[in-house]
């Protein structure tokens, strides 16, 4: 049996398990394993980003928590009624997600927040395993386009079936896969991904 999770103390990826090393040993209060999904077992819609940030879910243990990217996105979920609470990078500000959870393509943070090849294909397991442990789900967003073909692959879909675009919709069975670009700072900085972008695509899946 596969996973859904990946353990603390997971050993795939060489690179992966040193670089977590080395944070452990200099920040030893940091979380420093693979996040956890975060979000209701039960939902409709799962979010899929790349990869925890070092300062981040690295950090912290919970997706998007404690890096600029987790204010937009908890921001947008909020919104559109998929979270209660008011989000503070802050693993006690006591969020509850409803209807939707947010796990990642890679569950270990990666130098650089970028994850190799090899190491993506390794952790798909999980991110397969997390997808068919969700009965109700109808919707995925995937944030980037490593997201976007990890999700493909788990779900057992070629990378050239479907093409990465922002806001492109595709229908996978039962499964309605909408893309977006990564809220990440640049991302959000230099206009690449606005406000207004990102909403339009949480307005999609509402639909």
């Amino acid at each position: 049996m596969i996973l859904k999770e990946a353990p603390k103390n997971c050993n795939f990826c060489p690179r992966l398990v040193a670089y977590r090393d080395k944070n452990a040993r200099e920040n030893p209060d940091w979380f420093n394993g693979p996040a956890p999904s975060f979000g209701d077992e039960d939902a409709s819609l799962l979010v899929i980003g790349l990869a925890p940030g070092r300062t981040g879910a690295n950090r912290t243990g919970r997706p998007f928590t404690g890096d600029y990217a987790g204010q937009l996105l908890y921001d947008t979920l909020k919104k559109f009624g998929y979270m209660h609470g008011e989000y503070r990078a802050d693993l006690n500000d006591g969020i509850i997600l409803k209807d939707a959870m947010i796990t990642n393509a890679v569950r270990c943070a990666p130098p650089e927040n970028k994850p190799t090849t090899d190491e993506i294909k390794m952790c798909n397991d999980f991110l397969k395993a997390r997808i068919a442990a969700m009965k109700n789900l109808k919707t995925i967003i995937c944030l980037g386009l490593v997201s976007h073909d990890a999700t493909l692959k788990a779900l057992g879909y070629k990378k050239s079936q479907f093409k990465f675009g922002h806001a492109a919709v595709h229908q996978l069975n039962e499964i309605k896969l909408i893309d977006s670009y990564h809220c990440s700072r640049y991302n959000t900085q230099t206009n690449r991904l606005t406000t207004q972008m990102f909403e339009d695509v949480f307005a999609i899946a509402k639909n």
